[in-house]
């Protein structure tokens, strides 16, 4: 029956994501926001972040500049380092709100782009921002 919805099992990845579901997937589910968060990455509009980067030592910008999310309106990379740096829990806190704010808002983009009709002009907008090409 071709009205079951589709299940990818697993799908983490950003540019993955917008792919399945240009591909007609309806649902996937992984740990990846969560796992990567604790290992100090972030998701962002420009593709994956390590905040461990000693780049980000002096960066008082937020994890990334077209989100809303709670840590992004109240946090800046640099705090987020130093609290990595020390062992403290409340960085994977602010990078797993930021990370699955960051799919969530994703798969509502495309929903959006899908009713619109614009899914595809959406689609390869999104990956090349995120994969920088």
């Amino acid at each position: 029956d071709n009205k079951k919805p589709l299940y990818f099992m697993g799908l983490g990845d950003p540019a993955g994501i917008v792919e399945a579901i240009g591909s007609g997937v309806d649902m996937f589910d992984c740990a990846m926001p969560t796992r990567i968060s604790r290992n100090g990455s972030a998701f962002t509009s420009g593709g994956r972040i390590n905040i461990k980067n000693k780049k980000y030592t002096c960066d008082f910008n937020p994890l990334d500049e077209k989100c809303n999310c709670y840590t992004c309106r109240n946090y800046t990379r640099s705090y987020i380092k130093h609290l990595f740096k020390s062992k403290e829990i409340l960085s994977s806190v602010l990078l797993t709100i930021h990370n699955l704010y960051f799919i969530f808002n994703l798969v509502k983009q495309s929903r959006d782009a899908i009713v619109s009709g614009d899914f595809e002009s959406f689609r390869l907008d999104f990956i090349n921002k995120y994969k920088g090409d």
